[in-house]
């Protein structure tokens, strides 16, 4: 099996470097890659790149993520999220490829309460949002063979993450307010590229499981209390801080005003992937426990 992987510096792309290099020849690439296109934005370059290399799965974990500045630059976040999804997916209809492809929570309006279901009507509230939902559906409409995994919350020990920086303000500041009306699940980049493996190993042999399908981890909390969680575990492990646990403050989001708006409930239910794939999916504490291992030991 030959695999193309887009974005194999991203946090996502990281870990699936690692997961997927058992399943096949694996040509990962990032926006610089000297021999093959792996920018998105090169909208010719990228469907060379698929022609030249002609794999039997495409995994995209490149994207536009800054949300906020999606806001002042919707071409690029357009061409990135939404253009180039729909260049793969015609090249992977080509090929007679599986194409894999990350989406996020914010395809919906983020109100109520309820986990979201991949039937849910969408309405996203950011320009981000937007360009993110126009490729899924630029990949559903061409009739290739795809999974899409709307996720949300995502971390990683490589590169900046939301718990670095609660970790990092703990330490220098004499207070700290958080977020506490925003709900969802960190999901660690390591867990969905080893759900990724698994789901493309099956519907190699069961390609009626191909679609699209909602990928966190388990159980839900808000901003607030996932800063806490990660303070106490770094308490334990015996760092300084200045502000603990219990001093954390909590917010609304209306006193961190930023220019793209963010969903409150960013629930996402996934039994449709649980019983599709056969997986019970971990609760997000112990993934987030055993990334700050990983940093507070190095």
């Amino acid at each position: 099996m030959k695999i193309l992987l887009l974005g194999k510096n991203g946090q996502v792309g990281w870990e699936l470097q690692r997961s997927l290099a058992p399943l096949g020849e694996l040509l990962a690439l990032d926006s610089r890659s000297p021999d093959y296109c792996g920018d998105l934005s090169d909208l010719s370059g990228l469907a060379a790149t698929v022609q030249r290399f002609a794999p039997d799965v495409i995994v995209n974990a490149a994207a536009y993520t800054a949300v906020d500045k999606a806001e002042s630059e919707p071409q690029q976040a357009h061409r990135v999220n939404a253009e180039a999804p729909a260049v793969l997916a015609r090249e992977a209809k080509r090929l007679n490829a599986l194409l894999v492809h990350y989406s996020t929570d914010y395809v919906f309006a983020g109100n109520g309460e309820t986990p979201w279901q991949e039937t849910d009507p969408v309405a996203p509230l950011s320009v981000y949002g937007s360009s993110k939902l126009e490729g899924e559906q630029a990949i559903q409409a061409s009739g290739c063979a795809h999974l899409i995994f709307r996720t949300s919350w995502v971390y990683a020990a490589r590169g900046n993450n939301f718990a670095k920086t609660m970790l990092r303000l703990a330490r220098e500041r004499d207070s700290l307010n958080v977020i506490d009306d925003q709900f969802g699940t960190p999901t660690g980049a390591d867990l969905l590229a080893d759900v990724t493996a698994h789901a493309i190993r099956t519907v190699r042999q069961r390609p009626e499981l191909s679609g699209l399908y909602h990928l966190a981890a388990a159980g839900e909390t808000t901003w607030c209390r996932y800063a806490r969680f990660v303070l106490k575990q770094a308490q334990a492990a015996g760092v300084d801080l200045k502000v603990t646990p219990a001093m954390v403050g909590a917010i609304t989001t209306d006193a961190y005003p930023t220019p793209a708006k963010r969903p409150n409930n960013s629930r996402l239910n996934t039994q449709k992937l649980q019983n599709a794939f056969v997986l019970r999916l971990p609760e997000w504490q112990a993934g987030v426990a055993r990334m700050l291992t990983e940093i507070l030991e190095n």
